[in-house]
């Protein structure tokens, strides 16, 4: 499994036009990539100018699908003029899906 964080910066006063890009994106991500195993988005309580993604992949072919889609180039198209900054992005493997209890 391939997972992708990235912390997405909004300009202040655009934070309502970022979380519509990024539902949009979600959607798409749900209704076209099965390989997208989750896809989730967190908007910060208290810098809500700050979103973040966490989003799963079965493997790095789908993770290429996600990144050379339509949809996220539409994305980047309507978010470009929203940044405050770039966007931040870590890719990963997992090692793990639960926190060790023990």
């Amino acid at each position: 499994m391939i997972s992708l964080s990235a912390i997405v910066p909004a300009k202040p006063g655009s934070e309502a036009a970022m979380k519509a890009a990024l539902m949009d994106m979600a959607a798409y991500v749900r209704d076209n990539e099965p390989g997208t195993v989750d896809y989730y988005i967190s908007q910060g309580i208290e810098r809500p100018q700050i979103f973040t993604t966490y989003e799963r992949f079965t493997d790095q072919a789908a993770l290429e699908a996600h990144n050379g889609s339509d949809a996220i180039a539409k994305f980047f198209e309507i978010a470009q003029p929203l940044l405050d900054g770039e966007i931040l992005v870590f890719i990963g493997s997992e090692v793990s899906t639960r926190a060790d209890r023990g």
